[in-house]
């Protein structure tokens, strides 16, 4: 008969290990925990009122009496007003410039999650799983928080350098800064409400996402400037009406011709605009939206001054009748084609 084996000890049950929480996701992105108010910022010198002004400059909820500040917060608030008590700039170029930047960085927050959501989705779905969606965030934040802030941090040393360079290149004589003459366009997608009642919204969100990229890499190949997205709609510049010409045609070969997506129409417009804030403000803009709509589907309908620099031997152009158009009374439009 086989000896008795001895009983084994009963091993101590381990203990669940909590979840990750939302917590444990914001304090991943910040590197820290908030452990300030703003009235502790008060208390060490830096005024609630300027702590008030540059924070909602930045777009950021603020409770006087809640634990909002990380030390990070606090030292680059500090820096700022030490700017401004040094002379070096102004406040209220300071709250400009604050929201300037609260304004993109919302923006760039929402396209990052956008884009990065599926790959947290495919992660916790795959081997690499840590049992919740918020999990495998925390892990991804871990592993790429540093090299995308090197990443930012860099593009828009890069953006600032371009930009400073357009400035001088479009200054006029008489000089506005902040006023240059450039061509200005939009590339409008057709009947995109009626086809998006009928999508699904992943559907319309990848249409979106095709629609944005294929004209922004067509934008920069011809040198020009994407101003800003609107879902169905883009707004370019270009210092050149030849080459903003050939970005209209480009979007609607990368587009319009593609039978998957839907017909692309361009309206243009060239002359003097003010930039505030990265967007662009002006007659030509509110002309190239008014165009964009008189366009037919797949074609680039400009004004007259646009047409005017376009060379002879390699465009010709064609004035369409006269119709009103709202803000600029009655129009020809000009339609445009390659010789």
């Amino acid at each position: 008969m086989a000896p008795e084996q001895p009983e084994q000890p009963e091993q101590p049950e381990q203990p669940e290990q909590p979840r990750p929480s939302l917590v444990d996701l914001e304090r991943a992105i910040l590197g820290e925990v908030p452990v300030f108010s703003a009235h502790d910022l008060d208390e060490g010198g830096i005024s609630i009122a300027d702590v008030r002004r540059l924070w909602r400059a930045l777009g950021l909820p603020l409770n006087d009496d809640a634990v909002t500040f990380t030390g990070t917060d606090t030292t680059t608030i500090g820096a700022l007003l030490d700017a401004v008590d040094r002379d070096a700039i102004d406040m209220d170029t300071v709250v400009n410039l604050a929201r300037a930047t609260g304004q993109t960085m919302a923006r760039l927050a929402d396209w990052q999650i956008s884009a990065l959501m599926p790959y947290v989705e495919e992660r916790e779905s795959g081997p690499t799983s840590v049992g919740s969606r918020v999990g495998t965030a925390v892990h991804v934040v871990e592993e790429l928080r540093d090299v995308f802030e090197q990443v930012m941090v860099n593009a828009w040393r890069r953006h600032l350098a371009a930009a400073v360079g357009r400035v001088e290149a479009l200054r006029e004589i008489d000089d506005a800064y902040d006023s240059s003459r450039i061509t200005v366009a939009f590339a409008d997608l057709v009947s995109f409400t009626a086809l998006s009642n009928r999508l699904e919204e992943d559907r319309i969100g990848d249409l979106v996402e095709k629609f944005e990229s294929r004209s922004h890499d067509v934008i920069q190949a011809h040198q020009g400037r994407l101003i800003k997205s609107l879902g169905d709609s883009v707004l370019f510049v270009n210092d050149d009406p030849v080459r903003a010409l050939e970005t209209a045609e480009g979007i609607i070969k990368v587009i319009g011709r593609d039978a998957r997506l839907p017909d692309v129409r361009v309206g243009m417009a060239t002359g003097h605009v003010v930039t505030r804030l990265g967007d662009v403000f002006g007659p030509p803009v509110n002309l190239a939206s008014r165009l964009t709509n008189i366009a037919r589907r797949n074609r680039v309908i400009i004004d007259d001054e646009t047409a005017a620099l376009l060379p002879a031997g390699q465009f010709e152009t064609r004035l369409l009748p006269a119709r009103p158009v709202r803000g600029f009374g009655l129009l020809e439009p000009v339609t445009v084609r390659r010789v």
